[in-house]
């Protein structure tokens, strides 16, 4: 069960890509600053994990005005991540959790999905300028998109 609304949030630093290089992205750089959207999916290049990242992409400017840094993470390795941002001109980091150990850490992966272990459940949480998760979604069936609804009612 993925982690609770009042649950301190697992710090971590992953990897991002672009066409400057790898760098790495810590949540806690966000933390006194602003909130933090967290939208895990379990695939790069599948039609329904390309569907989120478009939609939220194409409203980017609604988080950014909630003061809200949004980042998709997938256990894809970050040159996957780097084509798929780029295929579908992406506005908001993908971060690679290839090591399995976010995604484990918000207990959100699954045990197996069509043969793969430990895939990102599609997750959903908003972690506050504490640090503290304000809103927090995970889903067994990874047709179901988030509720962005939901998710921006928790940011205002």
């Amino acid at each position: 069960m993925a982690l609770a609304t009042g649950t301190t949030a697992p710090d971590f630093t992953l990897k991002t890509k672009n066409d400057e290089g790898l760098a790495d992205v810590t949540l806690s750089d966000n933390f006194d600053k602003k909130k933090t959207v967290l939208l895990f999916f379990p695939l790069a290049f599948t039609s329904v994990c390309m569907k989120e990242m478009c939609d939220v992409s194409d409203s980017i400017t609604a988080y950014n005005d909630l003061n809200a840094a949004v980042y998709g993470i997938s256990v894809d390795s970050p040159f996957a991540q780097e084509q798929m941002a780029k295929v579908d001109g992406l506005k908001f980091p993908l971060l690679s959790d290839f090591n399995k150990e976010v995604s484990t850490a918000y207990d959100v992966c699954y045990a197996d999905l069509l043969g793969f272990k430990g895939v990102s459940k599609r997750s959903a949480f908003v972690i506050d300028e504490k640090g503290v998760i304000i809103y927090s979604e995970s889903s067994e069936d990874p047709h179901d998109l988030p509720n962005f609804d939901a998710i921006k009612a928790a940011l205002a």
